[in-house]
């Protein structure tokens, strides 16, 4: 069944934007409208609600692909994430990831979804189909990260549980479902957004 649109864009419109979307709002809301709508993987608009709530959670409200620290280029971003380091400001990370390897390569995060490391770059790219190993930059494009975040969140990629762990028939564990992307952290938050974005989907 068809999302209807004008009635999604006013409830979230309402709900989680102070009454207003910029175009860039609506453009990335809309990819992952689309992507549901077409790619056939789940019907379960629960699914969908929490994709956009993480989308939305993830880049600020943007619903645009970021970078880490929200830097508008990559040398902005590795700047930011070494001064963070040492200043310590960054005691779980013991290799900084970010730095550019002997290819020129930056694994930091980018996209929907901030995917971090060549491991998960390398896991994507299997799942996805899409090269983003050799070009890593790629997770920026609209496209791409919204595969992205579908296939990560639906088969597991990030953190080895996906939607279908969380949503069933006579469940819905909002709270438990960011445990698919980062533990808890900001979980009661990322559930007040999802449950927001069902609302406006029908739910």
């Amino acid at each position: 069944m068809a999302i209807d649109r004008k009635v999604f864009f006013d409830g979230v419109r309402g709900a989680l934007y102070d009454g207003r979307l910029a175009g860039t709002q609506v453009a990335g809301l809309t990819a992952l409208l689309d992507r549901f709508e077409a790619g056939g993987e789940t019907r379960d608009r629960r699914f969908l609600a929490y994709m956009l709530a993480t989308a939305h959670h993830e880049t600020g409200g943007r619903l645009q692909p970021v970078r880490e620290t929200f830097a508008e280029t990559d040398e902005a971003a590795i700047d930011r994430l070494d001064r963070a380091f040492a200043a310590g400001k960054l005691p779980q990370v013991s290799e900084p990831y970010w730095r550019r390897d002997a290819a020129g390569h930056s694994w930091l995060g980018r996209g929907l979804v901030q995917i971090t490391h060549r491991r998960n770059y390398e896991r994507l790219s299997v799942l996805t189909g899409i090269d983003l190993v050799s070009r890593p930059e790629r997770a920026m494009e609209m496209a791409v990260s919204v595969d992205i975040l579908f296939v990560g969140m639906l088969r597991g990629a990030f953190t080895g549980r996906r939607l279908a762990g969380h949503f069933s028939a006579g469940r819905a564990d909002w709270v438990g479902a960011r445990r698919i992307i980062n533990g808890l952290d900001r979980a009661e938050r990322v559930a007040g957004y999802g449950q927001a974005f069902f609302a406006a989907l029908g739910g």
